[in-house]
């Protein structure tokens, strides 16, 4: 197939989505049926099983919310919005008019398909998609399945702030310096450092949230503003007492939210008034309406903590790269971006260099064209008679005001015979500068291209004989932007697996060497010196070996496994081995990152020579529990309060850790019962839980010293009640206990802290051994014998040899002649060393 270059890019938005096209060299937004640059992010089924998409979705969905207040009843729902916020799990939104429940990843396809309905010259099969920066993989994978149930085979993906940034890169003269890109979406937010040197852009760092956007603006104005005004003119009591009323209540409001937050970001006050009859009785059966003015002094309380914590995250950003004060632009994207609170706030708090030049609703869908036109892909058009094919190679964007165009026949792809000598002339669109005929052949030629600055540059192909008749070929069109060029994207989070630290006894997240967060991709990260905990036999499907894949935060390396994202499990199992795999075998492990961030695993096994691939697949995560997130919530207040009481923490150290605990407290009501938002809290906890343990982490070697004091006294005192036998080996430990307390050296003390057990263990085995055999004997007739008259027996003559203080040795045989007698499966019996 002839080799084109992509021409679309679409913004696929929590709230709104876009589709851009390039055309004559620039991204032109196609409009949508509504004649609206942005289509509502809105699907609906009817009763007719009709699916609609997009602005009468949207009306749809507002009757539906209203209506719900009539019965306090949700009843059957058949409109969904800001599904992206579940994107990757396995979320169901159930539809009692088509009979099934539809994933995120299905209604996504949905909004796909329409926007793909707005381009009626040509059937789309490939484009760029964007997505949030700090997407999951899961999210990630999920977006792809959704591209290809649209019918759009090729996809790629591209972080949102990077096409935000392109898209600005091409309109501005500022072609140097830092900038931020501050991309306050529906549903997410994203901030973007990008360092730019003559037009060359790369990303240096990212960070945000997947559940800060728009949704918790309105949200905030329906708690903040309109249920306080219900409450004054209203009796509604007993509807906010009650769950699921409540979010009735709070999902019919959200409309006029929208609407004033909308509106306020281009005029000092608004005016609400709710239709006649549009919602159902208070508490004393009175009907609820609204008719009230909303200021700017009202609006800014309630959303600048929203808006705060979109800066602090910038804050984060710009601290951890040493950028105070160095920032030239901050980009805006994303239309909460129009907020003059927000703006005002940004330049007090992060730069006054805030530029508002580019459209915030189209930016990245423009951003996506862009890109979208430096990737190759297969062409899906041909022309109708015979035509040349031609291979046609060149960047397609260059800050360069030449550039070289590679250009062949290929005679395989060409619908009709090469001619005997070929011409190809490339024309500039203003038609100031041609190439003139140039001849060439299946081996090619270089052309070279002289560009407008800061200009999309199109050429037309002209295909000749040598006779100078025009002869058909294809691609007959190129387009290069002159003036920005995107370097790669990079990696949000650091990519890494569990593994145990035999030292802490923890199971930590451990990030692979080149695959760190910010680490430019496609990537390839290794991790070598990891050991095979048990056997792999050929043939063998029971003997698996699973690698758990995680994804960290910045300076998650070391944390608690736990506390990070769980990708995903890679098994190995003696299907996938053509030999033996010993026990503590060496392992290194490869996994490569392709540019959409999708991932694919190799395990070597040197001591059989042997690599194993094996893809990652992504599936949908499952959904989170109210219980869990109960259980994890109190867990992080119980760890936070004992901070608090312990001596040597300062307030300052835990002020993290209390602000995200404090901050899911005051939420955990409002949002348990939607399934973004216990997605949302969870992933806040889990922060608050590293943060914890950065707090522990700081105080290790507090916590361990008297750890290892308290147990060598134990130890000590144990030997002197068992008659002082191992006092050589006891006073050896008391100078490694000593030198590690001087040295304060926290590895060095784990070491001693375990050899301190080990010989615990040492001093008090032989009661250990004794109380194995009194516990058996007093709870025989509990436990399961294969031959209960012979563990009797055995049982009865350990209990003699007791009394007249035996060594270990003597009690040994009884002892494990009692645990083959145990009739329970193998890997539940105790082992001697367990003792």
């Amino acid at each position: 197939m002839v080799q084109v270059k992509m021409r679309y890019g679409i913004d696929l938005g929590t709230t709104n989505s876009a589709i851009c096209k390039i055309e004559n060299g620039e991204p032109v937004i196609r409009k949508t049926d509504t004649l609206k640059d942005t289509l509502p992010s809105c699907v609906s089924y009817t009763k007719k099983r009709i699916i609609r998409v997009g602005d009468s979705a949207y009306n749809d969905l507002r009757q539906d919310k209203s209506k719900a207040t009539k019965k306090w009843s949700r009843g059957e729902e058949n409109v969904y919005i800001e599904f992206k916020r579940t994107m990757g799990s396995s979320t169901q939104y159930m539809s009692s008019y088509m009979g099934r429940g539809f994933s995120s990843e299905e209604l996504s396809a949905e909004v796909l398909k329409t926007l793909r309905s707005f381009i009626t010259e040509e059937s789309i099969t490939s484009a760029v998609i964007t997505i949030p920066a700090k997407f999951k993989t899961d999210q990630i994978a999920a977006t792809k399945r959704a591209a290809t149930l649209a019918g759009i085979t090729h996809c790629e993906l591209l972080q949102e702030p990077i096409a935000a940034s392109m898209a600005y890169g091409l309109s501005t003269t500022k072609k140097d310096g830092y900038w931020m890109v501050f991309d306050f979406g529906g549903g997410t937010f994203d901030a973007a450092l990008l360092k730019v040197e003559e037009g060359i852009m790369q990303v240096v760092d990212t960070e945000g949230d997947n559940y800060l956007g728009g949704k918790n603006l309105d949200y905030a104005i329906v708690d903040g503003i309109i249920i306080p005004y219900l409450k004054e003119h209203f009796s509604i009591d007993c509807i906010l007492a009650d769950d699921s009323k409540r979010e009735i209540l709070r999902d019919a409001m959200k409309f006029y939210a929208e609407q004033a937050k909308n509106q306020l970001s281009f005029k000092p006050k608004c005016d609400i008034t709710s239709q006649l009859d549009e919602f159902g009785d208070d508490d004393e059966g009175n009907e609820l309406e609204l008719d009230m003015i909303i200021t700017e002094e009202q609006l800014k309380p309630v959303v600048a903590p929203i808006f705060q914590k979109a800066i602090d995250i910038c804050k984060q950003l710009i601290s951890r790269n040493n950028l105070a004060g160095k920032l030239d632009t901050l980009i805006l994207v994303g239309g909460p971006t129009y907020s003059p609170v927000l703006r005002q706030m940004l330049r007090e708090q992060i730069t006054p260099n805030v530029d508002t030049s580019i459209d915030p609703m189209t930016a990245v869908a423009r951003g996506a064209a862009l890109y979208a036109s430096g990737i190759d892909c297969e062409a899906t058009t041909e022309s109708k008679s015979g035509f040349i094919a031609l291979e046609v190679q060149y960047e397609s964007n260059t800050v360069e005001t030449l550039e070289f165009v590679t250009v062949k026949a290929s005679s395989k792809d060409s619908s009709m015979p090469l001619p005997s000598q070929l011409y190809i002339e490339l024309i500039r669109g203003d038609k100031a500068w041609s190439s003139g005929k140039v001849e060439i052949n299946e081996i090619g030629d270089v052309i070279e291209c002289q560009l407008i600055e800061g200009k999309a540059n199109t050429f037309a192909i002209v295909a000749y004989d040598n006779s100078g008749n025009i002869i058909p070929c294809f691609p007959n069109e190129i387009t290069i932007v002159q003036g920005t060029k995107i370097g790669n994207a990079v990696l949000p989070y650091n990519i890494g697996i569990e593994v145990h630290d035999e030292i802490i006894d923890k199971d930590v997240f451990m990030p692979l060497t080149g695959l760190e967060k910010n680490q430019q991709i496609p990537a390839v990260g290794v991790k070598n010196g990891l050991k095979t905990p048990k056997q792999i036999r050929p043939g063998m499907a029971a003997d698996r070996l699973i690698i758990p894949i995680y994804l960290g935060e910045f300076n998650a390396e070391g944390t608690s496994a736990i506390h990070n994202d769980h990708v995903c499990n890679v098994e190995i199992n003696g299907d996938d081995v053509p030999a033996l795999i010993p026990m503590n075998s060496d392992i290194d492990i490869i996994i490569k990152v392709d540019r959409s961030q999708m991932m694919r695993l190799e395990a070597t096994f040197p001591v059989i020579g042997e690599t194993i691939e094996k893809e990652i697949e992504i599936g949908q995560r499952d959904g989170v529990h109210i219980q869990e997130l109960t259980q994890r919530l109190n867990e992080a207040m119980a760890q936070l309060n004992r901070f608090k009481e312990q001596s040597g923490i300062s307030d300052a150290e835990i002020n993290d850790a209390d602000a995200i605990i404090t901050d899911v407290y005051k939420r955990f009501d409002n949002e348990k019962n939607s399934e973004d938002g216990k997605m949302h809290l969870l992933a806040d906890l889990r922060r608050a839980f590293i943060a914890l343990e950065r707090v522990e982490k700081n105080h290790e070697w507090d916590t361990l010293e008297t750890e290892i004091r308290e147990e060598f006294d134990r130890l000590e005192k144990a030997n002197n009640d068992l008659g002082n036998k191992h006092d050589e080996a006891i006073e050896s430990l008391r100078k490694q206990a000593d030198e590690a307390i001087t040295r304060k050296d926290v590895q060095y003390g784990r070491i001693v802290l375990k050899q301190i057990h080990e010989q615990f263990f040492a001093v008090t085995y032989i009661y250990q051994i004794i109380g194995f055999i009194h516990h058996h004997s007093q709870s025989f007739g509990t436990l399961k014998w294969k031959d209960p008259m012979q563990a009797r027996s055995l049982l009865n003559i350990g209990l003699q040899i007791i009394q007249n203080n035996p060594t270990a040795e003597e009690l040994l045989p009884i002892v494990r002649a009692v645990i083959d007698l145990l009739d329970i499966p193998e890997n539940e019996k105790p082992t001697i060393g367990s003792l």
